[in-house]
């Protein structure tokens, strides 16, 4: 088992999602987040010395860390801006674990949020190399990437509309045991899926996560402090993996060996475990297609496999494999960069046993993984709720 990075998480905060903000800024944001993780922790805001944050395009371009932190009065020894798309949320809890270990700091808040204002859209300078050799033949754009990775895997193996459908079903299904989701009470079947607008060629609309604004913060500290913290049963970071093998899907390896089938194993053999020890997937879910690789990439299935896997089995809080009980960001909602740090929030839920009617009996060990970009920055980490 190789060395990992010891870290506790003693506090979560999350904004309920919201189709669109009127009048907020992302700072606005970032600031209610944190003040209800604090809240949360039990803990004084002069307690944490360390800080880590996304990118805000259109907002704070520049010097994010010295922004946020003056905004929200910190004065951290250790600050970073964490970019690595929907991975950041995951990728932030280790570096923050690492951080500690190293002694640069001993309590870190880690925040993601998103403004989402009907009408606008916040650009940035882009002279990645994607747009000179990927976009002028078409590949513009999230939708247009992750139809061309599902219809390789439909392609390769067979699987079929319906195998895809049944992710976005279960998703939507489990959003309906959490009022805080953006689809609560809005439940759909496997046929409304398959007659949802096709997107992008093989795409359907309720296969792509709808953006809405939110955020959310976690704090990462000490074992030993968390052990001296009696708000919370902390939760541990117990293994960690990540991984980056390209940024345009032009570029892509092989459908069974991207990069989650590094990453996920990396995360299993540092917490000691398989993955047949975790009680929660909490798996990144912007599209369907990430979901799929995922299963096969964490062991549950072989490659070109998942579509008899999501058939034989069942996802939510009392099935034999619980996924994105919160309802992923298909039915909770994707708040930007933020949609990734829900997954984190919902896995410390869920070990902390405070995930009310979509609790899982007795549930020790979480799977938490992030992507970003087109499958291609990905991290993973096992989350156990025994110190």
């Amino acid at each position: 088992m190789t060395r990992r990075p010891k870290g506790a998480i003693i506090g979560i905060g999350e904004l309920k999602p919201e189709r669109y903000s009127t009048g907020k800024t992302t700072l606005s944001l970032i600031a209610e987040s944190v003040r209800l993780a604090i809240q949360d922790a039990g803990i004084s805001k002069h307690e944490i010395d360390g800080l880590l944050v996304g990118p805000q395009v259109g907002e704070t371009p520049q010097h994010v860390p010295a922004t946020v932190s003056e905004y929200l009065g910190l004065d951290p020894t250790m600050s970073n801006t964490v970019d690595l798309g929907g991975a950041s949320g995951p990728g932030m809890i280790w570096r923050a674990a690492a951080a500690i270990e190293a002694g640069m700091c001993e309590t870190v808040v880690c925040v993601l949020a998103n403004k989402n204002e009907k009408g606008e859209t916040l650009r940035s300078p882009n002279r990645n190399p994607i747009r000179e050799f990927d976009v002028p033949y078409g590949a513009s754009g999230a939708n247009t990437s992750y139809a061309l990775l599902k219809r390789q895997h439909m392609e390769e193996y067979g699987s079929s509309q319906e195998d895809f459908a049944r992710i976005a079903y279960w998703a939507r299904k489990n959003a309906q045991q959490n009022p805080e989701a953006i689809f609560h009470g809005k439940p759909v079947e496997v046929e409304d899926i398959l007659a949802s607008p096709l997107i992008s060629d093989p795409l359907h609309l309720l296969e792509i996560v709808m953006p809405v604004a939110g955020g959310a913060a976690v704090i990462v500290t000490s074992e030993e402090k968390a052990a001296r913290i009696d708000q919370h049963k902390p939760v541990l970071l117990k293994g960690a993996g990540e991984k980056i093998t390209h940024r345009a899907v032009s570029q892509a390896p092989a459908v069974d060996k991207l990069p989650f089938t590094y990453c996920i194993p990396k995360a299993l053999e540092q917490a000691g475990k398989t993955v047949e020890d975790i009680d929660l997937f909490s798996l990144y879910d912007c599209y369907t297609s990430v979901v799929a690789v995922q299963l096969e990439s964490a062991g549950l299935c072989e490659p070109g496999q998942f579509g008899e896997f999501v058939r034989n089995h069942t996802f939510g809080p009392d099935g034999d494999h619980p996924l994105n009980t919160h309802g992923g960001q298909l039915g909770f909602g994707q708040a930007d960069l933020a949609g990734g740090m829900s997954h984190v929030v919902e896995a410390v839920r869920q070990l902390r046993g405070e995930a009310e009617v979509r609790q899982i009996p007795s549930a020790k060990y979480a799977l938490v993984t992030g992507n970003g970009a087109t499958l291609s920055e990905t991290n993973a980490l096992v989350l156990g709720g025994e110190l």
